[in-house]
Formats: structure tokens, sequence, C-alpha cells
């Protein structure tokens, strides 16, 4: 994927800048720490893939690459950069070299990313999909447009596709193609000319918008695809298949000369009748289960897109229809009382009618009395309560507070002078850089001996090594560690260990754990040290998790993250039935699959 955007890391515009969520919405994080544009994330979980930083490409690492390498001598002394006359420079003469330096790198970062096995099979993939974001006539897209003309006489005859997508908007009920024809007018002054077309649009196209599509940007009334609104997304797949697309990818991309393992033909025919099946399920669930997100960024949804996704995955694999009810914590806080009553009352009437509450992960201090005051109402009334990251941390603060006695509990990110700091700042962590200063990515969590009561473990059980499916070789005695290190896999009889993504500086402090576990609060799963706490979950409640990594970008459309899937299980009622599902699993009764149906 390629952006417009002048960053190194999609992580630093989110942190520095907390109002940026609610422009560019969450920042995906993967198993290799990098932090990238949230599309990555929906490439991850629709393809079932593992991408790496390397997949993201923005304007900001693409010209620090071109002036890293022009700083080690590999242009041999060639200048690279902006054009300056003699006049402005009286020194050097500065020739433009946007083309061939910045434009080429853009090609060998592509075609060097393209070759890099992303599933399980280990394979060197057939196909690559380069997204190019933005807006044809952007200024800052025209290196990355030019790059791509340059691409697609360096790939070859049947080895470039080019896809553009734009909107059909309607105006008096009257479909208009003019946006796209001037788009796709403009693409082609840039050298780049579109093989397909795919409309947006609310409704499925006429056959005269078509028509004209076709007669005004060059292309067949078959390339012409509408991608119109659906009851959800996961029913774009079957959508573009019912209007040929496959049939014009094997066409111009000679697909057909392809050798592909009968092994790979049979498991993704599997997969996509799989696929299918949940979708048309999900249209014909009935019951509903009602889940009360308490974050600070609900104005935009985009800022919990993992999760929301993460929750529509559960409620699939649930067999039931998913409510969100998006609620800003500070309307739970006093303040809000005396500024405005009527919404501190409608979002505590939303709150306690919901069938489970859910705190995601967020940073700074506004809205978290409120998270807590959520965390109480869900421990008390016995509520399926979720927590992600920061919502671990609110629990723990909540439960020092009202359980352990511990009056002015708080986290250090809150107050750095506050009394009882219970959740603290990591000490190999650095407080001053804002980009990437954070513990991120895959790493693994061990289950403790006391995690035998555990309904989340129970979950996680049957796949042993990495949640969601992703697991060793079931011959092999070793696995790989985040980190690249080599491990021993555990016995069937050990404590399991699972792997997640994480995106935290903040953790548990250590100290008040013994004090915590004596009044009931256990703490199930922590990392390889010991000391880091990972999975707290209480006892004698329906579900009361908190997990400091994020299961939600690990979570995908036929394999459910296993926190959330018990989260809603419970919150549906269905817990009972999905655990003795996942028990079958790990008995073999039940065949297991890629996505564990």
């Amino acid at each position: 994927m390629a952006t417009k955007y002048l960053l190194v890391s999609g992580g630093n515009r989110r942190n520095t800048f907390q109002r940026c969520v609610y422009i560019h919405g969450e920042c995906f994080v993967l198993d290799d720490g990098g932090e990238v544009d949230l599309d990555l994330g929906n490439y991850e979980r629709y393809l079932n893939i593992t991408l790496t930083r390397e997949n993201n490409i923005t304007t900001g690492k693409i010209y620090q690459h071109v002036i890293k390498r022009e700083r080690n001598g590999d242009y041999l002394g060639k200048t690279v950069g902006a054009s300056r006359s003699k006049t402005d420079l009286t020194t050097e003469t500065i020739k433009v070299q946007i083309v061939p330096h910045l434009t080429d790198a853009i090609q060998d970062w592509i075609q060097e990313v393209a070759t890099v096995p992303v599933d399980s099979t280990g394979e060197k993939p057939d196909v690559c999909i380069i997204e190019l974001g933005g807006t044809v006539g952007d200024i800052e897209s025209a290196p990355f447009i030019e790059a791509l003309r340059c691409l697609r006489r360096r790939a070859g005859q049947n080895n470039f596709l080019h896809c553009h997508v734009s909107l059909i908007p309607v105006i008096n009920e009257e479909q208009k193609t003019k946006p796209t024809q001037a788009a796709i007018k403009e693409i082609r002054s840039a050298g780049l000319s579109p093989d397909i077309i795919a409309c947006r649009c609310f409704q499925p196209l006429q056959k005269s918008t078509t028509d004209k599509l076709a007669m005004y940007c060059q292309v067949e009334p078959s390339e012409v695809i509408a991608v119109h609104d659906v009851p959800s997304t996961y029913h774009v797949p079957p959508l573009l298949e019912r209007q040929g697309l496959i049939p014009l990818l094997r066409e111009v991309l000679r697909l057909d000369a392809l050798t592909i393992p009968p092994s790979l033909i049979q498991s993704s025919a599997e997969t996509w009748q799989t696929w299918k099946n949940l979708t048309n399920e999900q249209d014909r669930a009935r019951e509903t289960v009602t889940i009360c997100l308490v974050g600070k960024y609900t104005s935009l949804r985009d800022s919990y897109l993992s999760v929301r996704k993460s929750l529509e995955h559960a409620s699939m694999r649930c067999a039931r229809k998913l409510e969100i009810i998006w609620l800003n914590s500070s309307d739970l806080e006093k303040d809000t009382l005396l500024e405005s009553p009527a919404a501190f009352h409608k979002a505590w009437h939303q709150l306690c009618t919901a069938s489970g509450i859910l705190v995601p992960g967020g940073f700074g201090q506004r809205g978290l009395e409120g998270m807590v005051a959520a965390a109480k109402w869900a421990r008390e009334k016995k509520v399926p309560y979720l927590g992600i990251c920061l919502g671990m941390q609110i629990a723990v603060i909540e439960f020092c507070r009202s359980v352990c006695g511990i009056e002015h509990a708080q986290s250090e990110e809150m107050d750095q002078l506050a009394e009882n700091k219970v959740i603290i700042h990591m000490p190999e962590v650095s407080k001053t850089p804002m980009g990437a200063g954070m513990r991120l990515g895959l790493r693994n969590t061990h289950f403790q001996d006391n995690s035998g009561f555990s309904k989340l473990r129970a979950l996680y059980e049957p796949e042993t090594i990495r949640s969601n499916g992703v697991i060793a070789d079931s011959d092999s005695t070793t696995t790989a560690t985040a980190d690249g290190e080599v491990a021993l896999k555990p016995s069937p009889s050990d404590p399991p260990i699972i792997s997640e993504r994480h995106r935290h500086r903040y953790e548990v402090n250590p100290e008040y754990v013994p004090m915590m576990a004596s009044h009931g609060l256990d703490f199930i799963g922590k990392d390889e040290s010991g000391k880091r706490m990972e999975i707290m979950e209480l006892k004698d409640h329906p579900w009361f998790v908190g997990v400091q990594y994020h299961p939600e970008y690990l979570s995908r459309v036929l394999r459910p993250s296993m926190p959330y899937l018990g989260f809603v299980a419970a919150a549906a009622g269905c817990l009972d039935e999905i655990m003795a599902g996942s028990r079958k699993m790990m008995n073999g009764t039940t065949k297991g699959s890629m996505n564990g149906l």
C-alpha cells in the first residue's frame, strides 16, 4: 500500500496529536511492530495474510530511503532532490531527480515486497495488490503514479492490471458519470490506462450508466464493476464474483498459466464456501447482542475499526446480529450531570441496558473516570466485560479503589505525582520520543499455573501456541517467537503460550499484584519474565477479562479473536456452547480447519 503522507511511522500522527485519531482513524499494528494505516488491517482480515511494515510505503519512508542511499554514495555522486537554478544556489546546480531515483526506488520496493510469503503456505505470492491512496491530480501522489506507469512497462504484458475506483453520485435519482469520466481522463494523461473501473454507488448500476462509462472511458461494459451498497462488507466478495471479476483477472493476468497445487485449490474452495455460508447465516440471524463500547473517540467509528470488526467476527460465529452502542466515556462522569443532565442519564441508560461492556485502548486523561464507572458497573452487576489495553488498566484501577481499599489508586499516565500508582510507565520505554516509543508487535503471553479456572484459557487452549489458529507445525517441537527466537513448544499438559500484538507504554505495577490477588483478582497471563501482567480475569463472574495486548489486530473473518469471541458469547448467553465446541476441537472429535468451524 502506498500513501502520500510525509511520515515514516503511522503511529506518530496518532500519538502526538490525539485529535488526529478523529481524522485518520486507528493505527494498525503488525507482527513486526510496524504502525501502519488501518487499510492494511483490512487486507490482513479479509485475505487471511500476515504483512510487515515493508508492505506500507509512505512518502516519508520513500524519501528517507532515497536520501539514505544518496548519503551512502549509492548514486555515485549523482545529484538527488529538487531543482534550484544557479541564481538560487551559487555553489552548485541540483537537477530534478524525482525521476528516476524516487520512482525507481518505489518500483524496486514494490517488486521486492511482492516476493515475500504472506501466509502459512510459505510460498511466493502469485499476485501482489498495490493500493495507491489519494485522488488523481494530487501533487503528493504524482511520483507514485509515475512509478506505477513505469512499473507497468517493467512488469511486461499480462503482468499488470490497473483497477480504478471511482464514486458514482446520484443527483435527483440520476446516476452521474461525469466525475468518473474526468478522473479517467486525468489518469490517462499521466500515462495509466485502467483495465477495470470499479464504481462505488448506493444502488446497482443502471445499464445506461454502464454503457456510458464503457463508451467514454474506453473499456468494455463487462469491465465496469458495480460495487454498490450491501448489508455488510462480507457480502462484497460474492458480489464481485457474480459480476464476473474472476474471469477478468484470469484473462488479463493469464492466471490459468500458473501451476497451483491441488491441495491449495481444494482448501481455497472450502474456505470460499465457508465464507458464503457464514454470511448467509448472518443474514438469517434473529437474535441480537448489544455491546456498549465505552471509549474516548467514539465520534469517529474508524478510531475503533479493528475492535468493531472483531465484534462482528465474534457475533457471526455466535449467530447473532450485532448492535454497538457508541458511548463517550465523558458522558458517564459527574461533570456531565451538571453540564448536560440529559446526556448523562441517556449514557447511563445505554450502559445499564447493554448485554456487554467493552472498554478499548486509548491515551490521555479525558474520560478516564467514566471508564472506571463503567468497569465498576460491569463488575458489580455481573455484566460481561472486556478491557483492551487501557481497558484492562481501567479495571485494575477500579478494583484497587473499590475492593482493595486503595482510595487514590491511579495511573502514572494520568497523574505522575499520584501516591498509589497501580499503573506505571514501562522502565525500558523512553518517555520522550512520540514515534514508536512503545512496546510494539507480536509478543508471547504465558498462562500461569493458577489459570485452570479461566474461561479465556479454555478458548485459547485448542490452539496452544498462537491465538486465532496460527500454530506451529504439529510435528515440530519448537516454534518461533516474535523476536525471531526459537522456543520449545509446550506439551498438552502445560499452560498454553499465546502470541498477540501489543501497543502500549504503561503496565500494571507488579508491587500491587499480591494485594489484588489476595482480594480475588487473578493475573492469569504474564510475559516470559513473569513480571509483566498480560491477562486478568475474575473467577465468580460470567466474563470479566482484561488483556494488555490488542487481540483485535489478529482477528479474522473466519477465525474470531478468542477474547472477543468469549466476550460476545457471554453477552449473548451462548458461552457454554462456544466453549463446548472448543473442547471438541481440542479432543479431536471435531475436525479442525483453517477457520476453526
